[in-house]
């Protein structure tokens, strides 16, 4: 899995990524994949350090609108208003998800 994927779907419940023609999709859980949010508002952009408080995101947080960004990433509007982070498909190939 590396590269663009072939087909990302929005859903209530998270984001599919279909990273091969003929493979299983991944399932990346909306809440998990909002609290992995990589951005400077919920992570620390010099330690890495998770500034994000699980608390504060509604456990039914769900994507609302995605929007590719270049050939790299993907940018998530969720239900909690939140928006400014882009998450590269590297870094989602490398984690999050579940197959099938």
């Amino acid at each position: 899995m590396t590269g663009s994927p072939y087909a990302i779907t929005r859903r209530d419940d998270g984001v599919t990524i279909e990273w091969e023609p003929d493979r299983p999709a991944t399932m990346y859980p909306a809440r998990a994949l909002r609290l992995a949010c990589p951005c400077a508002e919920c992570v620390d952009e010099m330690s890495g350090r998770a500034l994000l408080d699980p608390g504060r995101v509604p456990e039914e947080v769900r994507p609302v609108k995605l929007q590719l960004i270049g050939n790299y990433g993907l940018k998530i509007w969720w239900s909690d208003g939140h928006h400014t982070g882009i998450y590269t498909f590297e870094a989602l190939a490398r984690g999050l998800g579940r197959d099938g």
